[in-house]
C-alpha cells in the first residue's frame, strides 16, 4: 500500500489593530476656570473608566444569570433586562433554587436553612448577614458548596446542542424524500462534504475515517456556531471559559487513545529501529506528547477567542470614554473591521481544531504498511 503524503501549510494572518493618536483639545476661554470642575470631569472620566472595566470583566466570564442589557433608573438604582438560571448546588445534602434569589449579587440567598453569597461568580456560604471571611489577600474562606448549577454558558451549551440536534434531524429526513437537501440543508452540505473530503479522508484514510466522522462533525459545527454567538450583542462567549475547551479536548484525547491501534502504542513505548537507551529516554516523551497534544488545543482555543473579546471590547469602550468626535469615529472604524476579522477567527479556530483532532486520529489508526 503506497504512503500518501499529506502537505499543509498555512500562513500566518497578522493584523494590527493598535493605532495611536493623540489629540488634545485645549479651551482657554478664562483664566478664572476652577479647579473643582476639572476634578469633577476627572472623576467622572475615571468613573466611567472603572464601570466600562467591569463591565468587561462580566462580558467575558460566566455568570448565573442571563442579562440583555442593564440601565440605571431616574432613582439611580441599576435594572437588569434578562431572566435567572437555576442554581443547583450539593451542601449537605442537594439544594436548588433560582439566580433570582441573589439579585446579582446584592442579597443573600437562603435554601434549606443554609444561606449563601454569590461574589466574584462564586458562590460561599455563609451566615444570615452574608459576611465573607477575607484573608490577606482579600480571597474569601469561606466554604464553596459543589456548584452544578446551570450557568450562562452551559445554558448556550444546551442550547446549541438541542439545535444542531433539530437542524441535522430535518436535513437528514429530507434526504429520505429527494437526493438533494432543502432549505438549509443545501447550506451545510457543502460543509459536509468539505468536512469529509478535505479534512477527514486526507488526515484519516478512507479506511477508517466512517468512524470518526460523526464527531468531526459534532465539534466543527458547535465550535462554529458557539463562536459566532459570542460576536453578537448576547454576551455568550462559551468558547473563552477553559472549562469548556477543556472538555472538547479530553474528548479528542479520549477518541484517540481509546481507538489507537498497536501500531501507535508501539511506535510510543518501543520505536523501531531506535537504540534500546534512546528508546527508554525517548518513550516517557512520546507519552507526554499524546497529552500535550490535546492540552495545545485547549489553549488555542480558548486564548484566540478570549484575545478577540478582549481587544474588540477594549475597542469600543474607546467610543464611549472618548469626548470628541475623532476619537469616536476611529474606535467605531476599528471595532468594524476587528468585527470582520473575528469572523474569520471564529471560521478558522473551528476549522484548525477539528483538522488537528483528524490528524490525530490519523496517527492512531494509521498501520504499519502505511508509513
Amino acid at each position: 500500500m503506497s504512503h500518501m503524503q499529506r502537505k499543509f501549510s498555512m500562513k500566518k494572518l497578522a493584523f494590527l489593530v493598535f493605532f495611536i493618536s493623540g489629540v488634545v483639545f485645549g479651551q482657554h476661554h478664562e483664566e478664572k476656570t476652577s479647579h473643582t470642575t476639572t476634578h469633577k470631569e476627572q472623576n467622572s472620566t475615571l468613573s466611567l473608566k472603572e464601570e466600562f472595566k467591569k463591565f468587561k470583566e462580566h462580558h467575558i466570564q460566566d455568570s448565573h444569570s442571563f442579562d440583555f442589557v442593564s440601565y440605571k433608573n431616574d432613582e439611580g438604582e441599576k435594572v437588569h433586562i434578562g431572566f435567572p438560571l437555576p442554581v443547583i448546588l450539593w451542601d449537605n445534602g442537594l439544594k436548588i433554587f433560582s439566580s433570582s434569589k441573589f439579585h446579582h449579587g446584592e442579597s443573600v440567598a437562603e435554601a434549606g436553612g443554609n444561606y449563601y453569597k454569590l461574589h466574584h461568580g462564586k458562590i460561599y456560604k455563609t451566615e444570615a448577614n452574608g459576611l465573607l471571611n477575607l484573608d490577606e489577600h482579600h480571597h474569601p474562606t469561606n466554604v464553596k458548596p459543589l456548584d452544578f448549577s446551570i450557568t450562562k454558558s452551559i445554558f448556550f451549551v444546551i442550547a446549541v446542542a438541542l439545535l444542531m440536534f433539530f437542524i441535522f434531524s430535518k436535513i437528514a429526513k429530507s434526504y429520505k424524500t429527494s437526493a438533494l437537501p432543502t432549505g438549509l440543508g443545501r447550506f451545510l452540505e457543502p460543509l459536509i462534504l468539505f468536512i469529509r473530503d478535505d479534512i477527514a479522508i486526507p488526515n484519516i484514510g478512507k479506511k477508517h475515517y466512517k468512524k470518526y466522522m460523526s464527531y468531526l462533525l459534532t465539534i466543527f459545527f458547535f465550535i462554529w456556531i458557539i463562536n459566532l454567538l459570542g460576536l453578537t450583542p448576547l454576551g455568550v462567549n462559551v468558547t473563552n471559559n477553559i472549562a469548556i475547551t477543556f472538555v472538547l479536548a479530553i474528548m479528542t484525547y479520549l477518541f484517540t487513545t481509546f481507538t489507537a491501534n498497536k501500531n501507535y502504542w508501539k511506535h510510543i513505548f518501543w520505536m523501531p529501529g531506535v537504540p534500546i537507551p534512546m528508546k527508554i529516554l525517548l518513550a516517557p516523551i512520546e507519552l507526554l506528547g499524546t497529552i500535550i497534544k490535546p492540552f495545545a488545543l485547549m489553549i488555542r482555543l480558548y486564548a484566540n477567542i478570549t484575545a478577540g473579546h478582549i481587544v474588540l471590547m477594549s475597542i469600543l469602550g474607546m467610543m464611549v470614554i472618548a469626548h470628541n468626535w475623532l476619537g469616536s469615529s476611529l474606535s467605531f472604524v476599528l471595532a468594524f473591521v476587528l468585527s470582520l476579522l473575528e469572523l474569520l477567527v471564529a471560521a478558522l479556530q473551528t476549522y484548525i481544531f477539528t483538522m488537528l483532532s483528524s490528524l490525530y486520529f490519523g496517527m492512531a489508526v494509521e498501520e504499519h504498511d502505511e508509513h
